[in-house]
């Protein structure tokens, strides 16, 4: 198949809509073709865009008053029917606010696990995926100090099949944080640590959280000592867990 072939699908693979097996076939020949690497990108940093121009527009405190203002119950001569109508509406109003939370979290979640796939495909077809190459975590650790506005641990990797390639920034919610690139049995995974207290909506992620269903990449996310961490990569869920519990342990 020449390359028309695979870009006529290349914004399907960056939706994760392919099976898991195209998935992995698409993903090794996206690294290895510079042509369909650079369109990968391209394509990704557009998503993005389109993304933070999505959140410039808000409902804001004073549309939910004249919302809450026009569905109020009119008054009533009866004291019994006007206190039901009032304890109606309260509920109502308690639920879709309950439900329209619930609602966000999730969206964020969601929004926020979409970067982070994107953030490590963007690296995975770039020509140059790390700034900092080195299998030392002594280098590489350093390297990040001024770049960053906080310090982390990365693990020893003796004894493990994991072995570490580099690092690079990455930004999430304008947020600068690490994004390291460990390989296991061909397989790249993107670890990336941000300042928590920076970032928005990371209280709705709770600890060790996976990624979602239907999802090309397996995932896990978790806090710890004031510092978000994402493992991320198409590597099986066993792996991206050993991985995680590595970093918790040096962390």
């Amino acid at each position: 198949m020449g390359c028309d072939s695979w870009k006529a699908e290349l914004d399907t693979y960056l939706d994760g809509e392919l099976p898991e097996e195209e998935m992995r076939v698409f993903d090794a020949h996206v690294r290895g073709c510079p042509s369909c690497s650079a369109d990968a990108l391209t394509r990704v940093q557009v998503k993005r865009a389109i993304r933070v121009a999505g959140k410039r527009f808000t409902p804001t405190a004073d549309l939910r008053k004249r919302i809450q203002k026009s569905i109020a119950a009119p008054p009533q001569r009866s004291f019994g029917l006007r206190w039901t109508l009032a304890a109606a509406t309260a509920v109502a109003l308690v639920v879709g606010w309950l439900a329209a939370s619930y609602l966000v979290s999730r969206s964020g979640r969601d929004q926020t696990y979409s970067e982070i796939a994107d953030l490590h495909v963007a690296t995975m077809a770039s020509s140059s995926p790390v700034d900092v190459v080195s299998t030392d975590r002594h280098t590489v650790k350093p390297w990040f100090q001024g770049k960053i506005p906080f310090a982390f641990n990365l693990p020893e990797l003796q004894n493990t099949e994991f072995s570490l390639l580099g690092g690079r920034m990455a930004y999430l919610d304008q947020t600068p944080g690490a994004h390291l690139i460990y390989d296991i049995r061909k397989h790249h995974i993107s670890v990336l640590v941000f300042q928590e207290r920076s970032m928005k909506l990371s209280a709705s992620w709770g600890e060790n959280v996976l990624s979602p269903k239907n999802s090309p990449f397996n995932m896990e996310t978790w806090s710890q000592g004031g510092l978000r961490y994402f493992v991320i990569g198409d590597a099986n869920a066993t792996d991206i867990d050993n991985l995680a519990k590595l970093f918790k342990a040096a962390s």
